[in-house]
């Protein structure tokens, strides 16, 4: 009873926060309270409990220290001028009334090579976003079209941690897997594909004047070498670098790229990867501005606030009624629709991806038998729906780190139309 009197009351605060606009840290961390006190109630001491939240934030340590430097590589990105270098060299080549489209396939393209939404997000979703402000594109739509791209590589590249998690979990082969999410996302994908192609039509009237282009090259040294810090990550994210190496090199190539191609001084930069870029031409700045160590605050404070919960649940009963109702819910429909209803749940309970999925799969573990129709349950539920979570990091992060609104997560088509695709297809009955 405790439990689900915990839970509701948690996810009635969440939903008040969001419907009225209010700070999602706020209701996160009144959240952490709520389970702090279930888990006093339950007989644990405030020590045992602050080792549960210890323990849980350190989970999330990795992840912490990549935001840091995803911020600070954004920045540098569009000080050392990589940035306006790809928006000048492409923006000639788009046609903005499909650019929606582009948008979605390139993201979905190099989220593929190097199996990472946030990675995708923070450096090909960045670049898709500053073209798209160029080209006066709605920040809502392209916000919504790389949201899509960087989770459709994010489920089904060989070198995504989701893919490998999911295969790792259900103790099946990652590469059988990829093929089983390719079958299942053809149909979604060539849907998605129309629905950008039309709302992005209708909703794009620009027309690029030179002037529009030439304020990159006025702006900025636009030398061959500047693309350098973009390229590393595309090419050591394909040798299998870990990310934090990755981003590394890549911030170390933008240093001297602002060192020697803009001639900024070690005082600014170091000013820059703290506070973020700030153009000095009023033009170009709702364009460029943007990054910084201080960008990931908020994202950094959900991921912190969230994976404290995981210690709490690792070490209480709390899900435990949750999953007798899952088990009761499942008689009476099909699997697929009880590891979709509990993905939900689990997303936003969790407020991130990796143990959203670890939870959805201990509630529906003994559902389905066949063990690779679970992973690719899981592909086509989970995995996709916790970026759909306003308050979850898998959706919040990408969508700041290109600085689209929250809302984007309304067009985020491909992450809906792949489960309810699943909803209609999938008919097979639970194991009982």
């Amino acid at each position: 009873m405790y439990e689900l009197i915990t839970l509701s009351i948690f996810i009635f605060i969440l939903a008040i926060f969001v419907a009225t606009g209010q700070s999602l840290i706020i209701a996160l961390s009144l959240g952490l309270l709520i389970f702090v006190i279930y888990a006093f109630i339950k007989g644990n001491n405030p020590k045992r409990i602050g080792s549960m939240i210890l323990k849980g934030v350190k989970s999330a340590r990795t992840i912490l220290i990549v935001f840091g430097l995803i911020g600070i590589l954004t920045a540098l990105w569009r000080a050392g001028g990589t940035i306006p270098f790809l928006i000048y060299h492409s923006i000639g080549f788009i046609q903005p009334d499909f650019f929606v489209l582009y948008a979605f396939i390139l993201c979905s393209m190099v989220s593929i090579l190097t199996g990472t939404s946030f990675g995708t997000a923070s450096t090909m979703g960045v670049v898709c976003m500053s073209i798209g402000l160029a080209l006066g594109i709605d920040p809502f739509l392209t916000g919504g079209a790389i949201l899509s791209g960087v989770f459709f590589g994010d489920r089904c590249s060989a070198i995504s941690s989701s893919a490998l998690l999911v295969s790792e979990l259900t103790q099946t082969n990652l590469f059988i897997n990829i093929k089983n999410m390719l079958k299942t996302t053809l149909i979604p994908l060539l849907i998605t594909v129309v629905v950008y192609a039309v709302t992005g039509h209708i909703n794009s009237n620009t027309v690029i004047s030179s002037e529009s282009v030439s304020i990159y090259s006025d702006s900025f040294n636009l030398y061959w070498w500047v693309s350098i810090p973009a390229a590393l990550v595309i090419v050591l994210s394909l040798f299998k670098f870990k990310v934090k190496r990755t981003l590394i090199i890549s911030i170390i190539a933008s240093v001297f790229v602002c060192l020697y191609a803009q001639k900024i001084s070690v005082s600014e930069i170091i000013s820059i990867a703290l506070m973020g870029y700030e153009a000095e031409n009023a033009t170009l700045g709702p364009i460029i501005n943007g990054g910084g160590l201080v960008s990931m605050v908020r994202s950094a404070s959900i991921v912190g606030i969230s994976s404290s919960y995981f210690g709490i649940f690792r070490n209480t009963e709390i899900l435990l009624e949750i999953k007798r109702w899952i088990k009761n819910l499942s008689l009476r429909t099909t699997s697929f629709f009880t590891i979709f209803l509990s993905s939900i749940l689990m997303s936003a309970v969790s407020c991130n991806q990796t143990l959203a999925t670890m939870l959805t799969f201990e509630l529906n573990d003994d559902l389905v038998p066949d063990r690779y129709k679970l992973a690719i349950y899981l592909e086509n539920t989970v995995i996709v729906i916790a970026p759909l979570i306003p308050w979850s990091i898998a959706g919040a992060f990408p969508l700041s780190a290109v600085g689209a609104p929250a809302s984007s997560i309304l067009y985020a088509v491909y992450l809906y139309i792949l489960p309810l695709y699943g909803l209609l297809t999938e008919r097979d009955k639970p194991n009982s």
